[in-house]
């Protein structure tokens, strides 16, 4: 009797075991600036964040399916790292990031909303909801990824923890095996060391209460 398991988990685990790291190159590129006079402002600089829903980045990924591309896009509250929204999608439409976006809304609403300049982020529809909700809105400089590295960040967790570890079969198979890491993984089990290694979920009813 055996074991379905996945390559990359079994290859991830030796290489852990012998203290052999390998560089993942980024070949997809997911963000396209968008060019104008528009005065963006990075509203994070020298911003103490100390409440539930004071500041939301986002920003979008790619995963590797065996013939294509598929994307990711999430919605993180910096302050309890809880991740508010995702969706994937097979492409880089207005959609993949409005979608998380209004399904985020539902449940709460930050008063700072930071990406990058990509044009899902910058688009009409996008912009007009954050107006809509009163949320002020903060760019990173085009060019300067790490003005957005908290959700840099969250997004080299879900490649190293994740996508990284397994072959996903189809976009049905990575949206249920991701969608899983999110929500009962990430926001529920997994310590951060910038919450007092308390789990995402602890920490905000912690602040909550």
């Amino acid at each position: 009797m055996g074991y379905t398991v996945g390559y990359k988990r079994v290859v991830s685990r030796l290489m852990k075991t012998l203290n052999v790291s390998v560089s993942v190159k980024r070949v997809c590129q997911t963000t396209t600036s968008v060019e104008g006079t528009r005065p963006w402002v990075n509203r994070l600089k020298d911003l103490q964040v100390c409440r539930c829903d004071q500041v939301w980045v986002a920003d979008i990924t790619y995963v590797h399916l065996k013939r294509r591309f598929i994307y990711v896009a999430l919605l993180m509250d910096v302050f309890t790292r809880m991740i508010r929204g995702w969706h994937l999608s097979q492409d880089l439409t207005e959609s993949l990031t409005l979608k998380p976006l209004e399904t985020a809304l539902c449940q709460s609403i930050p008063e700072i909303h930071h990406s990058d300049q990509g044009v899902q982020y910058l688009s009409k529809a996008y912009l007009s909801t954050l107006r809509r909700h009163g949320i002020e809105i903060s760019v990173a400089r085009r060019g300067c990824p790490w003005e957005n590295g908290y959700a840099e960040r969250l997004i080299r967790t879900l490649k190293e923890e994740e996508v990284h570890l397994n072959d996903y079969e189809d976009i049905h198979e990575a949206r249920e095996r991701i969608g899983h890491f999110i929500t009962q993984v990430y926001n529920q089990k997994r310590p951060h060391s910038a919450l007092g290694y308390l789990m995402p979920l602890d920490f905000q009813r912690q602040n909550l209460s």
